[in-house]
This record gives structure tokens, C-alpha cells and sequence, in this order.
């Protein structure tokens, strides 16, 4: 009997049930970016979301779970991009099928529910399957051979072939040290005339025998020495890949032949005009739709770093395979509707945000579609005299002008045969690194040579203090004066001045002794630990040695702490108003305001950004303490600070908890959020595909604010002689009224045109029973040469005209022709007859359309030849 058909979204739905069914939790796929987890760039296996649980730092409110997860491999240590395409089963972006015990059921539930699912549910022959346990795993190798009954030559023992004890295919560690265990791996059997061997044997590595599904199990604590002592609450960690799976159920070899990916592959078959389904192109295509998109919806946005870099990678890599199939013009951003027909009844979060994804797919694909012709010719001239080698400068170039990432270029050349000087490639890198540093905007700053002690940052309790100076820089060169007029940078042994970090400025204020006074402009980090005071001598001057006050504008400082503070409250009001995919991308705090980028693909709506108000204004009412605390970063994990995912954090960092906001920032902040005073939007816009900007005022600025948006109410109301509280009705009854003249003019406009036309019929010339009609109307707009032209068609009856209007140099044409002689004349050929005479183009219907032109000047002549062209398109 064959094994039954099941589709994709029919297996995701048959696990879940299946497992619920067995008391688990179905719990939902958490985003490509992980969660609190700065170790790992993206979700990468279904385990992920609950590492913290096997870790002992969380605690569920279940103690067995199952869950469908998205997962993805394309940076790091995962990093499957390479293959794609090209093989049966890699992917980028993948869906794990997992469940889950803490502490609850173990080996012998796990490996009997995992084999009636597969043989009673999904109806795998028994006789296909084989398993794997590691060598000394005598329970797992027991349950399989005395309790489910398979014949010992299918279930084989996998010893240590990593190089070391529990160094094994077999056997899984979280880490280094800590949970691990055991696991068992269940294969099939794709049949004999498939190339390979079964595991464990020379020929593994062929496609006869696949792995589907590995279950761990996590029985021991890894020792620093290498031992292992028995954890006291064993858990089962299982994970099957969907795609694997659906091959097999779906009677396929190929994870590209599922229903899933047949779908994607035919959509980018009609976008790029392939007719070949096979083509490994397609399946790059394919396969990249569902990495890019996901992303997206989980926050990550195409950029130069981290995971923008890998996300923008990914969809570079698949334009250029459009590219590759003749497609020149954008074409990926139209597969997410297909995409999202596919799964996103699956994911929910995937169809929400459809018209989001698509726009910022189309922005990045048509920004590097300018330039990857460019590119492809630049790389194909160096390839042209045969070369095997690409110069690594060459690929430099095409990297640094036109945007291919060094992967896409080694892409190409693997296609062709041909290597990349890598070396060369990182050596151009180096160098250009190098002089941007030296371009830099603090250039002086890095090439300070400071040896010295680190200062010490006193500016979270105190605005002033007593310091000695312990460097002076002059034009980047240390000195051991500053006079009076000299402009330099200080360095202290203690200080309060914030220096510039986390989008919130250098603090500004004045170093000074009894006789000498140092102006601080700006306070910048000449090391992690050492601040530059940059500034000017305004009198006197200063030593190295001099002992001094720094003192901090204080009035700045305030200002800018409210600022600081609100941006905090400010970001968990954007993430409860607009969604969970919101996303810090940038910030810059100043004392006049705070500039916050997110990832968002939409304007924020006046009715949300008062939403964002309320809520932020409502915590500054609660005048509820600020409280930071210096721990390590793993005990920051634990208390749900939101982290800046991609940023490098120390291993001891600052949480920071202004009203209900929780995040790692290093920054300066109110003492209560009362002194914040009042918070209000200024501005709101984009800034970048999917990224939006909104910029907030606080304290005195926000009055100042609102004392000018007052001044303008009170000036309008003025002009139109109404109090302030009547000006919405004044203006909309003044509106009103311009409407009602404008209709005014538009209907003399029309008797203006009828009375012309009624002239203008009797100039038409009779052409081969065709009147013909070629004239200007004075003072016609586009909709007055329509009106007329309908009019003179009604009473010419057999008719081709042409209408003009001037307005300057410009020139506006309207061509009509009666529909019973369209097939005689077109109007869209006759108008663009007249229009390439006046330096213009258009188009339109058989019987009307409308063309422009910048050339008044030659109108008369065009007009003249009219009558010429229609009687040679008669004769």
C-alpha cells in the first residue's frame, strides 16, 4: 500500500493535533530573531525559544510542548546559502517540527509516540525506517529493537567520530559544558536506486538514506573535565523538518517537488518568464522569498550590518538569479503575495503585514537593480580573457560601487568555474577601513595616542567635580599647554561629562582653574574608557598636572535626560501601539530633542500618534522612580530588559527601568519621570524602506512648542476674523466657497467651448468622406478640450480632430476620432503624429486620446499637416 498524500499545511496541522493530543502545549513559532539571546544571530532549530528553560534560568507553566518553527540558516556557524539551489534539501529558511518534555516523560514515550506518528498517522512503511542511537545508549537501542520492534541491523550504534569522548553525530551539547545527552535519529529509506549508504557507513553521505527526525535526549550536565553527572529532571528536545517530511509524504525526492515550493517555483517562473521548472535558478528564487519575507516580518530590515547585511544578502542573491534568467527589471517583491497564499494562514503575522514586506522588498530590489547591470558587465569583462581567477580588488569594486556582497560574486564565478582572491579582497577592505578612519569625523580623536589610566565617569551622581588634567591635545598632537585662543581636547582623571554614546550627545559645560577657563564644546570617547573633552581656551591657560573644576551645563544636561528618559517610554508606547515587530534602528538625543528610527512600514496614524501621547504622558504623571541597576548580562536576560539585538554587550551592563519600561542603556536619565514635565510628537516620516522616524519634545521645549502652534491658530483666526474656537467652520465654509467658484469657471469654461466648438465645426475639411478638424482653443484646459472634442464628434458624425491648448511653451493635445471610422484612423496614432512636432508624446483609446508637448512654437505647422496625414491614411 502507498504511503498517503499529505500536504504541507496538512502536516504542520496533523503534528500539532497529534501532540496535543498527548497533553502537550501548542505554542506558537517565535520570530527569526531571538528573543533576549544576543549569542545568536537568528532562530536557527525549534529549541531555541526554550533554551532558557533547559538552562533552569525559566520555568513554563507546562512541562511538555510542541510547536511548528521557523528557523533560518544563512550567517554564522549555520550557514547553508551557498547550497541552495543546487541540492535536494538545503534551505535557508526552513519549518521545525518539534516537541518538547522539561522534566516530564523521556526516552521511550518520545521514541513510541515518534514512531506512531509516523507509521500509524502518516503511514510510513515500517520497513523504510532505520534509527540511530549513540554507541552507549543501551536504553534507547532496547526501546527500539524490544519495544518497537525493529531488527537490530536497522537500529545502529554511532559512536564518538568527532575526535573525542561524546564527540558523536549522536550525542548533543548545548554548549561546552552544561545539558546534554544522547540522541536518536530516525532515517528513511528512499529506496535503492537513490546513491548512498545507510549512517554510520562510508557512503552516508549520498541521498538514499535521510534523516527526519532527531530526538535528544538531555540526561547529563557537562563537566569543564569532561565528565558527566546525571541532571536531576531529564528533558526530551525533538526536531523534524517539514520539508523533509512532505518529500516523503508527498512521494517526491526533492524538497523542491512539494506542493509548497511547486507553487513558489511556478510564481517565479511567470515573474522571470522561465519556462523551465527545473531550473536551479527557480529554486534560489523560491527558497529566498520565504527567508527575506519572514524576515521582514520579524523586524529585520535590508542595511550594511549584522542581520540587515545577511537579510540583504539573501535578496541580492536572488535578483541576481532573476538577473541571470533574463529578468532586468524588479520582479522578487511581487512573489510575497504568492508567499503569503502559501502560508499565511500558517502564519498569521506573515499575511498581516503582506503590503509591508512587499514595499520593502520593492525598495531594496530597485535600488540594486540601478546598479547590477553595471556590475555584471564589470564582472564579465574580467572574466572575458578567460581568466581562473578573479582579482580580489576587481571584487572589491563590485562589492564597495555596485553593492554585491562577496558571497553573490563567489556565486557567480563557482557558476563559471572560476576562484576569488579572497586575500586581495580582504586586503582592499582593510585599506578602505583604514582611510575611513583617518576621513573620519573625530579623526583627532582616533589618532590620540593616550597610554594613560582610564578616567573615572562620575556624571550619573554629580554635574561637577575637582579632576586634574592628565593629557591636552593640540591638532591631534599631545601638548603640555593650551592657550588662550587654542582650540584642543582635554583629558581628566575623573569627570562628570557624559561622552557621546547611544544616540545621546557629549555633554557641553566648562573646565576651569582661577585664572584659566576651558569652553566644553562636545565630549567624545577617545577609548571605551577615556573621554575627550573637546573645546577652546577662553582664557588663561591650562597645563597638564593643572588641577580643576569641570562642571557640566547643567541646563543640557537637563534637558537632554528628559529626552533621554522619554525615548524609553517612548519605545515601549510605539511597540504597544503599532505591534511587537517594532524595532529601535537609530536615536539621537540632543537637549532640543529626541529622534527615534523603527522598523514600521506604514505612516503612524495623528490617531495613534496621540495613543503614543497618552501613554507616554501617562507614565510622566505617575512620577514613578528611575532605578539602575549594573549586573551581568545574563542576570539582565533574566529580568526581560529589552536588548538592542545586534549590539556588542559587555559582561556587565546597566538596566535601566523608567516607569514600565525595562531596557540595557548607559545613558543619562531623569530621577523620576515627573521631570520629564510634558511629551509631544513634532514630527513623523520615513526614513528608509520600512523604516519610520518620529522626533518628540519635552519639559521647555514642548511649551515652546505648543506657545507656537498657538501663535498660528491665533494668526489664522485673525485673517479670517473668527475666534480661535470658530476657525474649523471658518475654514471649511471659506473651502466651500472656493469650490462653488471654481464650478463657477469650469461651467463658463464649458459654454466658452461650446460656443467655440460651434465655430470650429463649420472650419472642418471634408477628407474622403472623413470631416477633418486640426484647431486651437483659447483658455482649454485638459477636461475643456475633452468636452469639446465629444461635441464635435457628436455633430461632425464621420470625423478625425485634433484640439490644442497653449499655455506658455506648453502645449496640450487632444486627437478624437468617431468610433465608426476607428478602424480607418486611430486617434492614439494621430495625436502622436501632432505631438512629435511639438517636442511631446501620448496615447490613449482608438477613438480618444491626449498627448503634450514643450514646443508652442511649431504648433500652427503640426496643426497644418493634419489634414496631409489623414487623407494619405485614407488614400
Amino acid at each position: 500500500m502507498s504511503t498517503p498524500y499529505f500536504s504541507v499545511a496538512d502536516i504542520r496541522r496533523t503534528f500539532l493535533e497529534f501532540f496535543a493530543a498527548k497533553g502537550h502545549t501548542v505554542v506558537e513559532s517565535s520570530p527569526l530573531v531571538p528573543g533576549n539571546d544576543p549569542t545568536l544571530m537568528f532562530t536557527n532549530s525549534g529549541m531555541v525559544q526554550f533554551k532558557d528553560v533547559f538552562l533552569g534560568t525559566d520555568k513554563r507553566p507546562y512541562v511538555r510542548a510542541a510547536s511548528v518553527q521557523t528557523c533560518l540558516r544563512a550567517g554564522g556557524k549555520h550557514n547553508d546559502l551557498e547550497n541552495v539551489g543546487y541540492t535536494a534539501r538545503h534551505h535557508t529558511f526552513f519549518e521545525m517540527l518539534g516537541n518538547w518534555s522539561f522534566g516530564d516523560y523521556f526516552k521511550r514515550e518520545s521514541i513510541e509516540w515518534g514512531w506512531e506518528l509516523l507509521t500509524k498517522v502518516f503511514g510510513l512503511p515500517a520497513d523504510r525506517l532505520l534509527a540511530t542511537v549513540y554507541h552507549e545508549d543501551d536504553e534507547a537501542y532496547d526501546i527500539w529493537t524490544q519495544v518497537i520492534g525493529l531488527p537490530p541491523e536497522r537500529v545502529i550504534r554511532i559512536g564518538d567520530n568527532k575526535g573525542g569522548k561524546y564527540k558523536s553525530d549522536n550525542f548533543w551539547m548545548m554548549a561546552d559544558t552544561g545539558p546534554c545527552g544522547p540522541c536518536s535519529e530516525i532515517f528513511y529509506d528512499h529506496g535503492d536506486h537513490i546513491p548512498g549508504g545507510p549512517p554510520g557507513s562510508p557512503q552516508e553521505d549520498g541521498d538514499r538514506f535521510i534523516e527526519i527526525w532527531n530526538h535528544v535526549f538531555m540526561q547529563f550536565d557537562m563537566k569543564e573535565d569532561g565528565s558527566v553527572t546525571p541532571l536531576p529532571a531529564p528533558c526530551v528536545d525533538t526536531g523534524m523538518g517539514l520539508e523533509r517530511l512532505a518529500a516523503i509524504l508527498q512521494h517526491v525526492h526533492s524538497n523542491y517537488e512539494i506542493d509548497l515550493f511547486k507553487a513558489l517555483i511556478a510564481a517565479a517562473a511567470r515573474e522571470t518568464g522561465c519556462q523551465d521548472l527545473a531550473n536551479p535558478s527557480l529554486k534560489v528564487i523560491a527558497d529566498h522569498i520565504r527567508a527575506t519575507a519572514f524576515l521582514v516580518a520579524d523586524g529585520v530590515i535590508p542595511g550594511n550590518e549584522g542581520r540587515g547585511y545577511v537579510q540583504r544578502r539573501i535578496i541580492r542573491r536572488a535578483i541576481r538569479h532573476g538577473y541571470k534568467l533574463g529578468q532586468k527589471t524588479p520582479f522578487f517583491h511581487k512573489l510575497v503575495a504568492d508567499l503569503v497564499a502559501q502560508m499565511g494562514d500558517a502564519y498569521p503575522r506573515l499575511a498581516q503585514q503582506t503590503e509591508r514586506i512587499t514595499e520593502v522588498l520593492r525598495v531594496e530590489e530597485e535600488r540594486f537593480f540601478e546598479t547590477l547591470a553595471h556590475g555584471m558587465e564589470i564582472l564579465d569583462g574580467a572574466l572575458a580573457g578567460g581568466a581562473r581567477v578573479l582579482a580580489g580588488d576587481v571584487a572589491f569594486k563590485l562589492h564597495d560601487t555596485f553593492g554585491f556582497p562577496l558571497d553573490l560574486t563567489q556565486d557567480v564565478c563557482r557558476e563559471r568555474g572560476v576562484a576569488v582572491d579572497e586575500a586581495g579582497f580582504d586586503a582592499a577592505m582593510q585599506h578602505q577601513k583604514e582611510q575611513a578612519r583617518a576621513a573620519g569625523k573625530f579623526k583627532m580623536d582616533r589618532a590620540l595616542e593616550y597610554g594613560g589610566a582610564a578616567n573615572t565617569f562620575t556624571g550619573y551622581e554629580h554635574l561637577a567635580e575637582s579632576a586634574k588634567i592628565v593629557a591636552l591635545y593640540l591638532g591631534g598632537v599631545s601638548v603640555a599647554t593650551l592657550d588662550a585662543g587654542q582650540s584642543g581636547v582635554v583629558v581628566l582623571d575623573t569627570t562628570p561629562f557624559y561622552a557621546e554614546s547611544g544616540g545621546q550627545v557629549g555633554d557641553q559645560g566648562q573646565i576651569s582653574t582661577p585664572v584659566a577657563r576651558f569652553d566644553v564644546a562636545d565630549t567624545q570617547k577617545i577609548k571605551a574608557d577615556v573621554f575627550g573633552h573637546h573645546g577652546a581656551v577662553a582664557q588663561g591657560q591650562l597645563s597638564v598636572g593643572d588641577s580643576v573644576q569641570a562642571q557640566v551645563d547643567t541646563r543640557l544636561r537637563a534637558a537632554t535626560m528628559r529626552n533621554h528618559s522619554v525615548t524609553h517610554l517612548m519605545h515601549k508606547a510605539l511597540r504597544e501601539v503599532l505591534g511587537g515587530h517594532v524595532q529601535q534602528k537609530g536615536s539621537l538625543v540632543t537637549p532640543e530633542r529626541t529622534r527615534f528610527d523603527f522598523t514600521h512600514n506604514a505612516p503612524v496614524t495623528p490617531a495613534q500618534m496621540r495613543e503614543i501621547e497618552r501613554r507616554v504622558n501617562t507614565e510622566i504623571l505617575a512620577n514613578s522612580a528611575t532605578q539602575a541597576r549594573v549586573m551581568d548580562i545574563e542576570s539582565a536576560q533574566k529580568t526581560g530588559a529589552v536588548m538592542l539585538f545586534g549590539e556588542k554587550y559587555g559582561e556587565s551592563v546597566r538596566v535601566l527601568d523608567i516607569g514600565t519600561s525595562r531596557e540595557l542603556c548607559g545613558g543619562t536619565h531623569v530621577a523620576r519621570t515627573g521631570d520629564i514635565g510634558l511629551f509631544k510628537i513634532v514630527a513623523e516620516g520615513g526614513v528608509a524602506a520600512g523604516i519610520r522616524r518620529v522626533e518628540g519634545v519635552t519639559g521647555e521645549n514642548a511649551l515652546a512648542y505648543l506657545q507656537s502652534l498657538e501663535d498660528t491658530v491665533d494668526g489664522a483666526a485673525a485673517a479670517l476674523r473668527a475666534p480661535a474656537a470658530e476657525l474649523a467652520g471658518r475654514i471649511g465654509a471659506a473651502l466651500e466657497h472656493i469650490r462653488s467658484l471654481e464650478k463657477e469657471v469650469d461651467a463658463l469654461k464649458g459654454k466658452l467651448a461650446a460656443s467655440q466648438g460651434d465655430e470650429l465645426a463649420a472650419q472642418a475639411v471634408e477628407v474622403n468622406g472623413l470631416k477633418v478638424l486640426a484647431a486651437t482653443l483659447q483658455g482649454a484646459d485638459a477636461k475643456t478640450l475633452r468636452e469639446t472634442m465629444d461635441k464635435l464628434k457628436d455633430k461632425l458624425k464621420a470625423a478625425a480632430i485634433v484640439l490644442a491648448a497653449v499655455d506658455g511653451d506648453k502645449v496640450q493635445l487632444a486627437a478624437g476620432v468617431t468610433k465608426a471610422e476607428t478602424a480607418r484612423v486611430k486617434a492614439g496614432d494621430l495625436v502622436n503624429f501632432v505631438a512629435s512636432q511639438v517636442g511631446g508624446k501620448g496615447g490613449g483609446k482608438p477613438d480618444m486620446a491626449m498627448a503634450g508637448g514643450t514646443d508652442a512654437k511649431a504648433l500652427p505647422q503640426a496643426l497644418a499637416s493634419v489634414q496631409g496625414w489623414v487623407a494619405q491614411r485614407l488614400g
